[in-house]
């Protein structure tokens, strides 16, 4: 190596190197973000026990869930407005906050109508949370290292359906379901004293320009995605009031309203309430599709494949959780090695063979019956894991190239919106499949499903290549 290629590497590699402060600030970060995606993956594992103990049925303790996802989806367009009024420091506290006396209020639920109220306001601050965390840790690191730090904040991600089925199964034996809840406040409270202590304080000055809530686009978009979520909720749902066409009339309703918001928006420009003009740049752009079909692939088989063991092979609800986990850990493993390689080749690649190694994961289980041998859906769940954990570090590190530091926020509100419709659209194609297909019979029923979710990763690894590709280094 030369003197001069020798002094390019010393550059670069101290380019990237994160201070002390940064580091911190990431940890905050993540421990926040832990108690909002754990809550998520406990609460699926307890909805038997809330029917029984809050003498309710299955129709109603869903909604436990759906306020949930609803409130958290809605929230989200108001975040970068509530940043730059706040100050993310104080947002991150308001949000945990709210996310923990949400979790004291849940615990303390006495029927199934004050535990889906509280839910509501536990999605609130959890919507803010999961939004904020990507926001002010690009920030943090300024454009600096930008796929491993990807990786650290989706950590949580990774962790969460690792430990909460289990968690929440063991809980459910040994405490009662009310623990689940109880058990997010130490996680809050560890949060909100680590980020007083630790997060830089970006509050605005009196000087600092603060901008101005647009209502309009705000109660045309939160009820849209509402509305659009909710419906598709219901897909699959035989039992809903209102049957098929109530459903297509919310959809419709919802994405009418977000087609209006982007008409408002494209006329209001940047005072709109999320700039919708980022779409046309190819990093906010492709990664926002991206995340739209990481939703669909990661959330459809999340909803498939606990009721594929617990209906189809007969296992319990803490047994599911057991059997899932080596998925979880092949996520975790590969969170930790994607970002060098996302470095070495870059994100379009990385992206194209995550997604294809999901699908060859994925295919096994169209094939499988009652009698397949569990050790060897264990190996494919893990095979699984390893891709779907790596899908998601290529594209949100894409999504912030060559972004502006004001542009930065409504980015993560696009990218983290899209992904959230994307999985509500893969739970309801996952429903409709069940209930379309139940007639010949509950395996051959799990099996189209698996294939259609098998056709969807194939489709994703080939838009993988929109995402900008590995920028090379300027010369020296």
């Amino acid at each position: 190596m030369t003197v001069s290629n020798a002094s390019a590497v010393t550059a670069e590699n101290t380019a990237d190197h994160l201070d002390r402060q940064t580091r911190l600030t990431l940890a905050v970060l993540v421990l926040g973000g832990i108690a909002a995606i754990l809550d998520t993956t406990v609460v699926t594992i307890a909805l038997h026990d809330l029917v029984i103990d809050l003498q309710t049925t299955v129709t109603t303790v869903q909604w436990v869930t759906t306020a949930y996802l609803l409130a958290l989806t809605a929230v989200i367009p108001a975040v970068g407005w509530a940043e730059a009024r706040l100050g993310g420091k104080r947002l991150w506290v308001a949000a945990l906050t709210t996310f923990l006396v949400g979790s004291t209020l849940c615990a303390l639920a006495w029927n199934p109508v004050s535990l889906i109220a509280f839910r509501v306001l536990q999605g609130l601050g959890a919507g803010v949370l999961m939004t904020l965390m990507m926001t002010l840790a690009m920030r943090a690191v300024r454009g600096k290292a930008m796929a491993r730090v990807t990786a650290a904040m989706s950590l949580p991600m990774a962790v969460g359906p690792i430990v909460g089925p289990v968690l929440g199964g063991t809980l459910l034996d040994w405490a009662g379901w009310r623990w689940i809840f109880l058990i997010n406040l130490p996680l809050c409270l560890a949060g909100i004293v680590a980020a007083l202590r630790v997060l830089p304080d970006d509050a605005p000055t009196r000087d600092t320009a603060r901008p101005t809530l647009d209502a309009v686009g705000l109660g045309l978009l939160a009820p849209g995605l509402a509305l659009t979520v909710y419906g598709l909720s219901r897909c699959g749902d035989s039992g809903a009031p209102g049957g098929d066409g109530l459903t297509a009339v919310l959809v419709a309703a919802g994405l009418g309203l977000v087609a209006i918001f982007v008409g408002w928006a494209l006329r209001r420009g940047d005072a709109a309430l999320i700039r919708v003009a980022l779409f046309a740049r190819r990093s906010v752009g492709s990664a926002s599709v991206m995340m739209f079909l990481v939703g669909m692939t990661l959330y459809g088989s999340m909803f498939l494949l606990p009721l594929y063991w617990q209906q189809a092979r007969g296992e319990s609800a803490l047994g599911a959780a057991i059997l899932l986990m080596p998925q979880g850990v092949g996520s975790l493993l590969s969170r930790v090695l994607v970002a060098r390689l996302v470095e070495r080749f870059g994100a379009p690649i990385v992206s194209c063979a995550s997604f294809l190694l999901a699908a060859v994961a994925t295919a096994p289980f169209a094939f499988a019956d009652t009698t397949t041998s569990t050790w060897w859906l264990g190996a494919v769940l893990f095979v699984r894991g390893l891709g779907l954990g790596a899908v998601m570090v290529p594209i949100i590190s894409s999504a912030y190239v060559g972004l502006e530091p004001t542009h930065v926020a409504h980015a993560s509100m696009q990218t983290r919106a899209l992904q959230q419709l994307g999985g509500a659209f893969g739970v309801a194609i996952g429903a409709v499949l069940l209930q379309a297909l139940a007639g010949h019979g509950l395996i051959g029923g799990f099996h189209t499903a698996f294939w259609v979710f098998t056709a969807l990763a194939v489709l994703a690894s080939l838009a993988s290549f929109a995402l900008p590709a590995r920028e090379k280094a300027p010369a020296r």
